[in-house]
């Protein structure tokens, strides 16, 4: 037969067996067919009766050519818009080697701290150049952008507050509108009064508990607050700074003169716009607030054999201990971009980046000069980057010749905005003044922009000149020429486990293939180099795309329309009830603020209720893992007056598709409720089934997940929220680009779709695979499971199966039982290291289990490889239950075992060397090596440090 009409399907790449090898695992589990094996799995009640109704699955090469015609249809002009998104040039080595490298992008957040040492030391690098550049003592590890930072802060400071009746934040008349609108939203369920204001001491009434401060301001002015922070601290209110980083290379930092908490986007060290993300936002404050940080730490401490280690600190995963008593329901970052930014700090050190600020200064004063002398007025006396020009009835007439010299500004009430990048220009210069020059009906020529450059003037007072050292840590200074830069990128990227190396198969976390066709138009220009307050006309590839985006995840779960402004899975919870409470609102409802929440739930759940205003009332689990419908029945009718929602996981927490799922809908329906679905386990049901058909009300997707996006170390993510038809009047809008009507909720994050630039991933990932493939990878994730279920159940005990005996997408092994004889499940963990493996999710959702979840991207030939480890491991318990190993002196208690260990010249261990290092012989062929033995969590968190710690410190630690 002919191949003229062969088309290489990506469905064949992007799923891990082959069809021989599916036949085996089939086999291996008794049943004919994969269809026979959904049948077992998937409740026939809730299996979907049409096939997904999307295009047909393109080729890789065609994929790349469709997004290249959408690309083009983005125009990309030179942005001047400020407002705290700025074009960049990224360092070919960190672009290169970090962003377009798997190495980095495919990592999991570093909960294994043994084999995650290279990202660790960037996030700290990331937390000390912050720290530094703000002068204060503590920052973490990320958060999602400038406006959700800040309010972060001002829930930091409101729970913190020392007179407990003061509910305003005073927030200047000067901010950012994205940052007041998402402000805005967070405030509304803590009653928090937002106080927009001048930041003047006779402001501070006794209402207020904090004030918020944007430096420079959203018009690019800068003003000494130094006198007001301390009228501000003598009235025991706090003061919250938004602070532009790349500003604080030449300006006094707000840590000097008196800001409490110092929040921002690190976007302009070296991450592309993006159309609004990722970026990696900071959040800097006094050590005095060390405990009450939002987000991810990363500590010093040391390891088992006494060397330098990191770990993330302190409350890592807060919202699980916690839950609907969390300070945050943040669970994810941005750590891939806050490594970006990170070396882009270490690559150019204190003297590159304060060039880089002076020569962005210096561009701004000679624009200034050269436009004031044609005759504007400019209004900020005192600037770093922006400045601002009063031009009245000429605005429109002014902004369509910018526009037809492809420059945008940002004008508002008669004037106009510039702000100066890196990127800027001499002849960038020259067109500006051209532009300006025009209106008055003058030549760009009749300004002598060499003269003007010549002329020494100062736009920052002397009080405000930074004087302060900063980036003094040797990591900052070292790494200067490229060849240095590029070896200490790989130095960091080879103590990192990644999907390069092995599955990483971790439940509830869906580590698929994030494959490179995927990825390849992350970094076009046409789709990086994007201001998201564009021009509409301009970002018609980006409109396309999402609309695109829009309708196929609408079509595969069943909802009528999606946000795509959530920034991660629990921004979408959040979003999501914020939502269910306008609708309810809208309905003269508002009194129902109860949330119904299984015991079994993702502690995120709880914590987004609780950040929602609403009262968390837990249901109970049978002893089978399932939600006892009794329980949820008895507790919503109790509650029918008060009911909001139900927040479920479909299939459950546990792994399983629970039978009477759409009865515990309706149950909830039937009592005034929505009913929230948590998408965390969608892999499970694309093409199977729908949130909309078992008949949930809004449900949020993990686009870091199920589709396709890298986790990156811990971020980005993207987690949109999709509804039914009568929540859609409800969805977020955005102060400054309208996307939803006049009922939608206020802002739940910075950029009005999110971290839009990573869509494009997705996007990639629906058009390739199609309806059947999206389907097939489905049922082949089921496969991949019950397969590890079937090989590894005569060894550990599994927890919980469906009615045929079954898993999900995922299974959960109990190590309750091994305590009896000291071997713990973290034990188990820490040696799957030495068999070159990321442990599956440890302890959660129950203790002492663990959870494992392949996804449909690995082979027969890796989840043999696995279960090979996992049942070698058991036999290495089983020494210890037998009394041929010590309960303290055996394999386990020590793993992982470094090169170093090994290698040493002395080995007094019980065990032989072999045993420790290549206890398989596929390890023979390819080691992974940890870099650190196992660390002390302990000692990291009595001794907190978190910025790059000097000889001396680390002396003290070791001490």
């Amino acid at each position: 037969m002919s191949n003229v009409y062969y088309q290489e399907k990506f469905e064949d790449r992007h799923n891990g067996p082959r069809a021989e090898e599916a036949k085996e695992m089939l086999a291996f589990l008794d049943v004919d067919s994969l269809d026979q094996l959904i049948e077992q799995t998937v409740p026939s009640q809730i299996r979907a009766k049409n096939q997904l109704n999307l295009p047909s699955a393109l080729s890789e090469v065609a994929y790349l050519e469709k997004v290249k015609q959408i690309a083009e249809k983005n125009k990309v002009f030179k942005s001047f818009i400020g407002q705290g998104y700025y074009d960049v040039n990224v360092p070919g080595v960190i672009q290169r080697n970090v962003l377009e490298n798997p190495g980095w992008y495919t990592q999991y957040t570093p909960y294994q701290a043994e084999i995650a040492q290279g990202r660790l030391q960037a996030l700290l690098n990331f937390q000390t150049a912050v720290s530094d550049l703000t002068g204060l003592e503590v920052a973490n590890a990320s958060l999602l952008d400038e406006a959700t930072a800040a309010a972060e802060a001002m829930f930091m400071l409101y729970s913190a507050r020392k007179n407990k009746n003061a509910n305003v934040f005073l927030v200047t008349s000067n901010v950012y509108p994205q940052t007041l609108d998402v402000l805005q939203t967070r405030a509304i369920p803590f009653g928090v009064e937002i106080r927009v204001a001048d930041i003047t001491a006779s402001n501070l009434t006794d209402d207020v508990f904090a004030s918020f401060i944007q430096y420079p301001a959203a018009d690019g002015s800068i003003s000494d607050y130094k006198a007001f922070a301390d009228s501000a601290h003598a009235k025991n209110i706090s003061i919250c700074v938004a602070a532009d980083l790349m500003s604080l290379a030449l300006l006094t930092p707000p840590g000097e003169w008196g800001a409490d908490v110092v929040v921002g986007n690190s976007q302009r060290f070296g991450v592309p716009m993006g159309f609004g993300g990722p970026h990696a936002a900071f959040f800097a404050t006094k050590d005095a607030y060390k405990r009450n940080i939002p987000g991810r730490i990363i500590g010093v401490t040391s390891d088992s054999n006494g060397n330098y280690a990191l770990r993330m600190a302190l409350q890592t995963r807060e919202q699980h201990i916690r839950r609907d008593k969390a300070s945050s329901n943040i669970c994810t970052a941005q750590a891939l971009l806050a490594i970006m930014a990170s070396f882009y700090a270490v690559y150019h050190g204190p003297k590159g980046i304060k060039d880089i600020a002076s020569r962005i200064n210096d561009l701004a004063k000679l624009a200034d000069k050269a436009i004031q002398s044609l005759g504007y007025e400019q209004t900020n006396k005192a600037y770093f980057d922006t400045l601002r020009f009063h031009v009245g009835d000429q605005a429109g007439t002014l902004k369509g010749e910018a526009l037809d010299n492809e420059l945008n500004f940002f004008y508002h009430e008669g004037t106009v905005g510039i702000s100066i990048d890196e990127t800027t220009t001499f002849e960038d210069i020259q067109t500006i003044v051209k532009v300006f020059a025009k209106i008055k009906g003058k030549a760009q020529s009749d300004v002598d922009l060499v003269a003007l450059a010549k002329e020494e003037v100062s736009s920052i007072p002397s009080e405000l000149v930074r004087r302060s050292a900063y980036l003094t840590h040797p990591i900052f200074n070292s790494y200067h020429s490229e060849s240095e830069m590029l070896r200490y990128i790989k130095s960091l990227e080879v103590k990192d486990l990644s999907l390069c190396h092995s599955m990483i198969p971790l439940g509830s976390c869906t580590m698929k293939l994030n494959a490179t066709t995927e990825m390849v138009p992350l970094t076009w220009a046409r789709f990086g180099g994007l201001h998201p307050f564009a021009p509409v006309d301009q970002t018609s590839g980006y409109m396309q795309l999402i609309n695109e985006l829009n309708d196929w995840l609408s079509e595969i779960t069943g909802f009528a329309k999606m946000s795509f402004q959530p920034n991660s899975g629990a921004q979408g919870e959040y979003a999501g009830l914020m939502v269910i409470r306008a609708y309810h609102e809208s309905r003269s409802e508002g009194h129902r603020n109860v949330c119904l929440i299984p015991a079994s739930a993702h502690g995120t759940n709880p914590a987004s209720a609780s950040m929602a205003g609403l009262k968390v009332v837990v249901v109970k689990c049978d002893e089978r893992g399932n939600i006892d419908v009794a329980d949820l029945k008895a507790k919503a009718e109790a509650h029918s007056e008060q009911l909001n929602s139900l927040m479920v996981t479909y299939p459950s927490t546990h792994g399983v598709f629970e039978e009477p799922i759409i009865e515990i809908c309706q149950i909830v329906h039937d009592n005034g409720g929505q009913v929230y679905m948590d998408g965390a386990n969608m892999n499970a049901q694309v093409g199977l089934t729908s949130p909309g058909f078992i008949g949930a009300d809004v449900c949020h997707l993990n686009l870091h997940k199920t589709f396709c996006i890298p986790h990156g170390g811990g971020g980005p993510g993207m987690g949109p929220i999709g509804v039914a038809a009568h929540l859609v009047p409800f969805l977020p809008n955005h102060e400054i680009v309208e996307i939803s009507g006049e009922q939608g909720i206020s802002a739940v994050s910075a950029a009005p779709f999110g971290s839009a630039s990573i869509l494009v991933i997705s996007h990639a990932y629906i058009a390739m695979m199609g309806g059947e493939g999206l389907t097939n990878a489905t049922k082949t994730a089921i496969l991949n499971a019950n397969y590890i279920k079937a090989r590894l159940e005569n060894h550990y005990p599994v927890l919980y199966a469906g009615a045929n005996g079954r898993c999900a997408h995922e299974t959960i092994l109990d190590c309750r039982a091994f305590k009896n004889f000291g071997i713990e499940v973290g034990d188990i963990a820490k040696r799957l290291m030495d068999y070159g493996f990321h442990a599956p999710t440890v302890s959660f959702p129950v203790a002492g289990t663990l959870m494992v979840e392949p996804t449909e991207s690995e082979s027969k030939a890796e989840l043999d490889r696995f279960c090979d480890a996992l049942i070698a491991i058991r036999k290495e318990i089983a020494a210890v239950e037998d009394g041929e190993a010590d309960q303290k002196e055996n394999v386990l208690k020590h793993a992982p075992h470094t090169a170093e260990v090994v290698t040493a010249d002395e080995w007094n261990r019980t065990y032989s060397r072999r045993t420790a290092a290549y206890p398989l012989d596929y390890l023979k062929a390819n080691k992974f090596w940890p870099s650190v033995g196992r660390v002390n969590d302990s000692q990291g968190d009595r001794m907190l440090i978190c910025s790059c710690p000097s000889i001396e410190e680390y002396a003290e630690i070791e001490a």
